[in-house]
């Protein structure tokens, strides 16, 4: 292995440290650590939010799963696409609006508290207690990622390549706080987008043009390999269209709106946002594609690295190092924005309002770096099965805070009916739903878990809600003021 491929990655690190100690300079507090003081711009916004969202799936997973099973896995992407267009459309500037004005919530637990006026804070409790639980799948999924990157470039021990990723990302998390967050998410953003719209027109004109990499592929490929509707049952197809829920409840996501400038930053943000989305889906759906007729007279045993085979197969390897470091730029853009929503919990949900209120800023700032490390401890020990994948992981997860969550933010910012009783039901309801139906297989309940969980924590939050007394006249009055 050339040296340039370890030697460019360690350069692309050393940076991503470097934004990380800037930003920590003007990270002062707890808000600047959590939000960073609601001063994002459009474009940092945007693309913040696309590489936070997508993470080692997009370059690891979805490619892969193309390459295993053909254009039948497109609809994901069809899904992913319909539930962030309105995700922005709908929920971002309400979001922003009433986080803001619910007491400057800078966490969802702390705007749910605030939003249905709960005194008991038990509301505050569940929400940081099902953060926590699926965060740390989720960053697991991510460490994931990141070790098989280090394993297949270097050759390490999938163990070593798992620490070495951990420490790497925990670094620049801990020091940066939001801002080197979302610093380092726009750089990665820019990266992963130019990698996956470079490696499949490489890798296609490799194999005589776009025609001939789609002759290739149906010939070498899977049956059906083509065809978006091979091998696919209607549940089959909803649940992969079902992933687009999911984006109502992602905790990471919705911190971006919360934490922009203003609303008028918002249509900006969304053209940028979806542009790119669009954009970085296709390169990875065309990869898995390309991959196939490229690698056909030697496949790969590891479906999830045919971008990493593709990019050192094709290019020299500076080249290489650099599209490498932009899956890197994946992992870490996600994993680092997980951790970053999971220690403002510990420190602002768990710490400042239940063990320590009068807690000063520097105390919290400390806890939460700490926090950093201890959730990432968590994530390292799931993640030493090396039998898991990526895209597995990262479903779970998914469905577990778009159930929980999704339909609590959606009704807490549409319906002013709503109480805290029904929240508190729903979120929970939407949980359990995804934990019991993931251990159940055959027939309906091979339906994406977060379907069902969607829907049972909608019917209940609204059944306990209209079961209960109507919510205090303060929050309806404040939950009015908010509307469009």
């Amino acid at each position: 292995m050339s040296a340039t491929l370890p030697l460019t990655i360690a350069v692309y690190l050393v940076a991503m440290l470097a934004l990380g100690a800037a930003a920590y300079r003007i990270t002062n507090n707890l808000k600047d650590y959590i939000l960073g003081g609601r001063q994002l711009g459009r474009w940092v916004a945007a693309l913040s939010a696309g590489a936070s969202d997508m993470s080692g799936w997009l370059m690891l997973g979805l490619p892969g799963a193309v390459y295993l099973y053909g254009l039948n896995q497109v609809w994901i992407a069809v899904g992913l696409v319909a539930g962030a267009l309105l995700n922005w459309r709908f929920v971002a500037r309400r979001l922003r609006r009433y986080t803001e004005a619910a007491g400057d919530a800078l966490t969802l637990p702390d705007y749910f508290e605030n939003r249905f006026a709960d005194k008991s804070r038990v509301l505050r409790v569940a929400s940081a207690f099902v953060i926590l639980v699926f965060f740390t799948i989720y960053t697991s999924a991510g460490l994931v990622s990141g070790a098989i990157l280090f394993e297949q470039v270097f050759g390490l021990d999938y163990h070593w390549a798992l620490a070495i990723g951990a420490v790497s990302i925990l670094s620049y998390t801990a020091i940066g706080g939001f801002l080197g967050v979302c610093w380092t998410d726009t750089v990665q953003g820019v990266m992963m987008f130019l990698a996956l719209l470079i490696v499949p027109a490489v890798a296609m004109s490799a194999t005589g043009g776009f025609e001939m990499a789609l002759a290739g592929a149906a010939e070498a490929g899977p049956q059906g390999a083509l065809d978006v509707f091979h091998d696919i049952t209607f549940i089959g197809a909803v649940s992969l269209m079902a992933w687009g829920l999911g984006y109502f409840g992602q905790p990471h996501i919705l911190a971006r709106f919360m934490a922009i400038r203003d609303e008028a930053a918002l249509p900006g943000a969304q053209l940028i946002g979806m542009t790119w989305m669009v954009l970085a889906l296709y390169g990875a759906i065309a990869t898995g594609i390309a991959g196939i007729g490229y690698f056909a007279a030697a496949p790969l045993a590891n479906p999830e690295t045919v971008f990493l085979a593709l990019s050192q197969a094709l290019f020299s390897p500076l080249v290489a190092g650099v599209l490498l470091a932009a899956v890197l730029a994946a992992v870490m853009s996600t994993v680092s924005s997980q951790l970053l929503v999971s220690s403002s919990v510990i420190a602002e949900d768990f710490w400042k309002r239940i063990f320590r209120p009068k807690a000063e800023a520097r105390e919290l700032l400390t806890v939460g770096r700490l926090s950093v490390v201890a959730i990432s401890l968590a994530a390292i020990l799931m993640a030493l099965d090396r039998d898991s994948t990526v895209l597995a992981l990262v479903a779970y997860a998914w469905a577990g805070f778009g159930a929980a969550f999704g339909p609590v933010v959606i009704l807490s910012l549409f319906w002013g009916r709503m109480t805290r009783n029904g929240a508190l039901a729903g979120m929970i309801a939407g949980a359990v739903t995804v934990i019991v139906w993931k251990q159940l297989a055959g027939g309906l309940f091979d339906l994406y878990e977060i379907l069902p969980g969607f829907i049972v924590a909608t019917l209940t939050i609204v059944m306990v809600s209209l079961a209960g007394r109507e919510p205090p006249e303060s929050v309806r009055i404040a939950h009015d003021a908010i509307a469009d």
